[in-house]
């Protein structure tokens, strides 16, 4: 049997295991410089390998320095005997883990990284006002409107002047799959529009392929065929392009089709999207009043899924245009800083079917927020929509820890049907789903 041996680590005594001879008689001689700082450099001699494998360990466990990572590397990553080479230097690492290590390595970090996977950008919308500032405010105008209050009234009200006759008004519309929605639009519009602009892609923005919708339920709005500019545009299908890409070569495309509709400079022409909503009296006011500013946006009252989930008043890309050729371009970003207060409706994903749900979740420009397939199960899309939920069950948009913690959780329920869309109310029946109290959509 060998020697005992005794290693000083760090100046604490730690004895060294039962010896277990490597072969009868063999002892191994291993030089190192002592750990503890009174120690001299000491040849000592071992019984087995096993008090080496202990010392490389705790080397490991509870010292770093070259001397000790060169023990071990001659000890645990010796070649030649088939005892050693059954030990990775991994184990050696590991058996001078205590229980604490074990549990933070193996529990507490892989916890940790599911949890970014799932929560990350919730933790990324809810920290947003650390990194990203709020806009500049708008220079809000307010609204005044009475069904008894002269045009002329309407015009001084607001600081403008009334005209001897109204502007032509050009309303243009990139569309998706938004039939309905665009059908309650444009009625609302009607008797103020002089020519409306469509155009149509076969392709989405995430450069799936789509059948041409508009085309297939063009018999719908026979009401108004003779004052229609229908374009339809090929798609790029570049499916890894950024889905904004599509979009504004689609928004160019729109600005083509315009000229081609006729549109001339003083013309009013409306920017929003299919579900961003002018209230006729607004178009109104605009097309008879002077001296409005050559870029106007329209502050929207935003509703989600119907207009039972009254969300804020802070839609603001719909915008109004002077139209100046060679100046005024098709876009759905912040031209100016001028804001029409109350000015109409924006209603995002109010669909009949829950395919059409699936559909835009799919289509549109954040696809990337679809991040796991059970986002289009079709019974978690109709449960999400009848509590007022977020389908990509994100946190809200804000830049203020205030207004981010005041909106969490599901939107109230309004039972409010004041002030919508006359020709929606006039057809309550068929477009009930849009009304409070009427959450169940058809499956289509």
């Amino acid at each position: 049997m060998g020697i005992p041996t005794r290693v000083y680590l760090n100046e604490i005594l730690i004895p060294p295991p039962s010896p277990h001879p490597l072969e009868e008689g063999g002892e191994r001689v291993i030089q190192y410089k002592s750990v503890a700082t009174h120690n001299p450099t000491t040849t000592t001699k071992t019984p087995d390998l096993f008090s080496a494998f202990f010392f490389c360990a705790m080397s490991e466990g509870y010292y770093n320095s070259k001397k000790t990572d060169d023990i071990c590397d001659d000890v645990c990553g010796q070649q030649g005997n088939p005892t050693v080479l059954s030990m990775s230097r991994l184990k050696c690492i590991l058996k001078g883990l205590d229980f604490k290590t074990y549990i933070f390595l193996f529990v507490v970090i892989p916890v940790g990284i599911f949890s970014l996977y799932l929560h990350g950008q919730k933790i990324s919308y809810f920290l947003r006002p650390l990194w990203e500032s709020p806009p500049k405010p708008f220079h809000q105008i307010p609204h005044y409107y009475h069904e008894n209050v002269s045009m002329e009234s309407l015009c001084k009200l607001h600081g403008w002047r009334i005209r001897e006759s109204p502007r032509r008004v050009f309303d243009a519309v990139l569309f998706s799959n938004e039939v309905d929605i665009l059908t309650i639009r444009w009625k609302e519009i009607q008797p103020y529009v002089t020519q409306y602009v469509l155009l149509e892609s076969n392709s989405t923005f995430t450069g799936f392929a789509k059948p041409l919708l508009f085309a297939n339920n063009r018999d719908k709005f026979k009401f108004i065929e003779s004052r229609l500019t229908y374009g339809v545009i090929g798609g790029r299908f570049k499916k890894k392009e950024n889905p904004f890409i599509e979009e504004a070569y689609q928004r160019v495309a729109l600005d083509q089709l315009l000229r081609i509709a006729g549109i001339e400079d003083d013309d009013l022409l409306i920017m929003s999207d299919v579900d961003e909503i002018p209230s006729e009296h607004t178009i109104n006011l605009l097309r008879w009043c002077d001296d409005i500013p050559p870029i106007l946006h329209l502050q929207l009252k935003n509703y989600l899924y119907s207009f039972e989930f009254f969300l804020d008043n802070k839609s603001w890309r719909a915008s109004i245009h002077t139209y100046q050729t060679g100046k005024t371009r098709y876009a759905h970003y912040r031209q100016a800083d001028v804001l029409l207060s109350d000015a109409g409706w924006h209603c995002s994903f109010c669909f009949r079917h829950i395919s059409e749900f699936i559909f835009k979740m799919k289509a549109y420009s954040h696809y990337d927020r679809v991040r796991f397939p059970h986002y289009l199960n079709p019974d978690r899309i109709q449960d999400v929509i009848c509590k007022g939920s977020d389908l990509f069950d994100m946190l809200p948009e804000e830049y203020t820890f205030k207004d981010i913690i005041g909106k969490l959780g599901p939107i109230p329920h309004s039972y409010s049907a004041v002030h919508l869309p006359a020709y929606l109310l006039n057809n309550a029946e068929r477009y009930k789903f849009l009304l409070p109290g009427n959450c169940k959509r058809e499956s289509g």
